[in-house]
This record gives structure tokens, sequence and C-alpha cells, in this order.
């Protein structure tokens, strides 16, 4: 059923609203679209394809109408009126006027029942379907990965729902010889990896989806950005799917295994694919988070808020943990006091805030909205000099090793991300932040619950939860990654609390012991 004016047709869309400006508009900005993709290389020799829904505010976007380019037609010479219009489930409305000889008769696109997965799926507002030489050549480099992975790359910025230093994880799906026999396969890598935008097809090209039209451009320009440099790395000698971006590693000889094997292989036998580090307790002294950073931002908050009260950073920490108190006065949760309206004076505003902040740390609480705030008050004190990084001696080494042999090290604490960052930036030890593939704080879930770990699972895109190693000194914790499918080794240091006897765990009191 498509909504005309106002009204509903079964079946049908009236001539007027085919003819409608907002259909036209869409019509003319496909071909326009097709001419840029190939200078560009993404539609050369009538390949690729592209498609949107034609806005209307009035009508539900999943009932939208779809214009979608034609198949085996010059893309770079087709006018707005070869273009297919179909209905939100796929059905075709309207199809172009046959031209003459040495044009083929009109057959709208081979790659349309993988558009619809992408519409049906992810409610997607526009599909673009590339054939560009960079999203071919990058699935041909390790012919066996099911994955194209890349970090610490400002281009990752544009990929919706990701920063600098996130890992960009991209499904890769194996080439059929018919376009629309990738159908499943595009669903199922749609399905397993809920967070991706996009579809690498390997030896054949890349599909990218958006909300809009300028959200699927846009990652598109990104994602063959993003190949070409891994591309390059490549050829150069460098590691693309590193954080540091160093030479590609060799693997070390290890007694009793044949070095001619692959190091994948080898990596697959002796180390996880994935390890998952919890911070306080595990690479970090308990006291150090307890005696140092806790003091220093409950010492330092009242200072941090009146020097910095004007900025739109500082006035969303304030907004957070205003919305955060809201919650706890009607949970009854103590020492919280109501935040004032914005409106009200900086001194009150703050005096309060100072409050329940003192009172938030006091109680250990792990919430967003104070380590939001904490975060931005010890990366004053790192940039300072006045804070510096403790991680326990032996985890520099190890930190080293898994990441000389391919093994991606994350970071999961209850600490924000940029404080994450912050800790392992400033060590004594260096930088340590280049042997990281990425961070998780609160944001995906409380660290004691089992979805926290299946929500980091989906984001690292392995094959089975099995593949990621969580290091931990909460039991709780282990218990909860044990839940989802991970593997977990509670970590024994110095001042971590008691375990429960018969705890079922494998511990180490070094990282070295891996």
């Amino acid at each position: 059923m498509a909504i005309v004016n106002g009204g509903s047709e079964m079946g049908s869309v009236s001539q007027a609203y085919l003819d409608s400006q907002a259909v036209m508009e869409a019509r003319s900005l496909i071909s326009e679209l097709c001419r840029q993709f190939y200078s560009l290389g993404w539609v050369s020799g009538t390949g690729g394809s592209i498609t949107m829904k034609v806005h209307d505010s009035s009508i539900p976007k999943p009932q939208q109408l779809i214009l979608m380019s034609p198949s085996g037609v010059q893309k770079e010479r087709m006018e707005p009126e070869d273009m297919y219009v179909l209905s939100g489930d796929g059905a075709i409305i309207s199809s172009p006027s046959p031209k003459p000889y040495p044009h083929k008769p009109p057959k709208c696109s081979d790659c349309a029942p993988l558009f619809m997965k992408a519409y049906h799926m992810r409610n997607a507002g526009a599909v673009i379907h590339s054939h560009g030489i960079e999203s071919c050549l990058a699935t041909m480099i390790d012919p066996q990965s099911k994955e194209f992975r890349i970090t610490h790359m400002e281009m990752i910025k544009g990929i919706q729902g990701h920063g600098y230093y996130d890992e960009l994880v991209i499904p890769i799906i194996e080439n059929t010889a018919y376009e629309n026999e990738l159908t499943d396969s595009l669903a199922k890598a749609i399905e397993a990896y809920p967070k991706t935008t996009a579809v690498l097809v390997r030896n054949h090209g890349i599909y990218v989806w958006g909300d809009s039209w300028i959200s699927a451009k846009t990652q598109a320009e990104c994602y063959h950005y993003l190949l070409d440099a891994a591309i390059k790395l490549h050829q150069l000698g460098f590691d693309w799917s590193t954080p540091d971006h160093g030479p590609i590693q060799s693997v070390k000889r290890v007694p009793g295994v044949d070095c001619n094997l692959s190091k994948e292989f080898l990596v697959s036998k002796l180390l996880p694919r994935c390890i998952v580090l919890d911070i306080e307790g595990t690479t970090t002294p308990i006291s150090f988070v307890t005696d140092v950073l806790f003091p220093y931002a409950r010492n330092n908050v009242g200072r941090h808020l009146s020097a910095t009260y004007a900025s739109a950073e500082t006035q969303d920490d304030i907004k957070l943990l205003r919305s955060q108190v809201e919650d706890d006065l009607k949970q009854g949760v103590i020492g919280a006091v109501p935040i004032p309206s914005e409106d009200a004076g900086k001194e009150e505003v703050i005096a309060a805030v100072v409050a329940n902040v003192e009172a938030m740390i006091k109680a250990d609480r792990k919430i967003t909205a104070l380590k939001q705030l904490q975060g931005h008050i010890w990366r004053t004190g790192f940039e300072n000099n006045e804070l510096k990084g403790i991680v326990f001696d032996d985890i520099p080494e190890a930190l080293e090793k898994w990441h000389a042999s391919g093994v991606k090290v994350y970071i999961y604490s209850s600490g924000s991300r940029l404080a994450q960052r912050l800790l392992f930036g400033n060590t004594k030890f260096g930088d340590l932040r280049k042997y990281l593939s990425g961070y998780f704080d609160t944001a995906v879930g409380n660290k004691r619950e089992k979805h926290s770990y299946v929500e980091i699972t989906e984001t690292l895109g392995v094959d089975k939860p099995s593949e990621i190693l969580f290091l931990t000194d909460i039991y709780q914790e282990a218990i909860a990654a044990k839940a989802a499918g991970l593997e977990a080794i509670i970590s024994i240091r110095p001042g971590n609390g008691p375990l429960p006897e018969n705890h079922g765990f494998k511990t180490i009191n070094s990282f070295s012991e891996i």
C-alpha cells in the first residue's frame, strides 16, 4: 500500500504522485550521483548501482517509494526518466520506456533483492553498490579472511556509530556468478553484524547503506578511502589493522611448532583472537584508582567546573548528571540532592553538582554520568602532569607480545573511554595505546550483566564468543562474560578482593602466564 496525498490506494500509485516534485528530484539526483560515481571508478563498465527512497514526511518510511537505477546501462549517461519506481515491498510500479538500438531493453537492477534486504533489515533510506577497485583488492589481500578490520584512522569518524579510536569491522561474503545469488549471504552478514553499514563482496565490490542518500554517500566515500589506505599501507609493509599501523609482524619461532605454518594458524592455536581487559585490579592496582584517581576527581571537581562552566562539554556533563540525579531522587538514592536548572546561578549549580559527585564517588557508583565528568577532570590532571598512569610491570611486555602475534586487545572498564585512553597513554612505560585496538565503557552495559558481553562480541564481529578472552579481578564479571560464551580468567593481584571457594575459573598472577 502506498499513501498518496493523505489517502491510500491498494497496489497502485497515482500518476500525479509519480510526476510529483519529490519523485522527479529523486530521479534527477540518482542520475547526477551516478555521474559522480563513474568519475570515481565505482560504476564503470555498467557495473554498480544506486537506489534511494523518495522522502515524503507524510508517508511512513517503510511505505515510501523506492527509485532504483536500471541494470546493464552506461551509468554516467543515465537520465532521470531511466529510473525504476518500486513500492516499499519491492514491487515494480513504473518502468522506463525502451530506447532504440544499440541500447538494451530496460531491466531493473540485478542488485534489487540485495537492496531490499538493506531496506527491510536496516530501515535504510538509500543503498549504494560500488565496483570500486579498492573494495575488490582489499578482499583479496587475505583470501581466507571473513572480515576487513581497521582502526585509528580519521575517516573512520565518517562511519555511523564509530570514532577515531574504534575498530571498524566490515563483513566479507564470497562472490557468486550472479548478483541475486548473493542475497542470502548478504542478509546473514547484516544479521551477524548489527552495527555494520556495509558488506564487502570478495573480488567484486561493496554494498553501503545509510538513513538517507547523504548518509550513504558520505559513508561510501569514507569506506573507499579506508580500503584504499589499507591497500597502500599493505604495499608499504605496514599493518592497517593495528593502532600504530607499524610494520607487519612476522611470527616468532615457538619451540615444537612448525614455523612454516601461517601466522593465523599459530595464533588460533596458541592465543585467543581477541583479549578484553578490565583495568582496576587487572592491569592497574586498585589502590591507584581508590587512592589517586578518585580523590583527585573529588578534590578538583569544583575547580574544574568553575574553570570550564561555560564550555559545551561541561554543560553536557552537568545535563547528564542532572538527569541521573532526577532518577536517583525518584528512587530514593542516599546522597542525591537536586541540581538546579541552567537558569539558576553558576555557584548554586556547581555546589549541587559537587555534592552529588562526592556522594557518587563515596558509593563507588559505576554510572556513565559520573564517569564522563571524572574523565574530563582527570584529563586536566594528566595534561598538567599532576597524574601519571600506573600499570603492573608485566603489562607492557604482554601487550607488546600479543600485538606482535596479531591478537587484538581491547579495554572494558567502568571508567569512561577518555579515562582509559588517558591512563594507558601516560604511563612510566610510555604510551601503551599503540597496542590497544579499542575501548568499551558502561555505554555497552553493566560489567556484571551478560548482555554487555554479548554487545562486545557483536561489535568485535568474531565467529564465536569463545574467541574472546576476558581478564578481570571480579568474580561476578567473569560469570557474566562466561554466560555470554567468552573465555574468562580471573586476575590475582595485591589488594584485590577475595574470591569464592571453588569458583571454577582459571586464575593468573601475571599476564606472562597467558
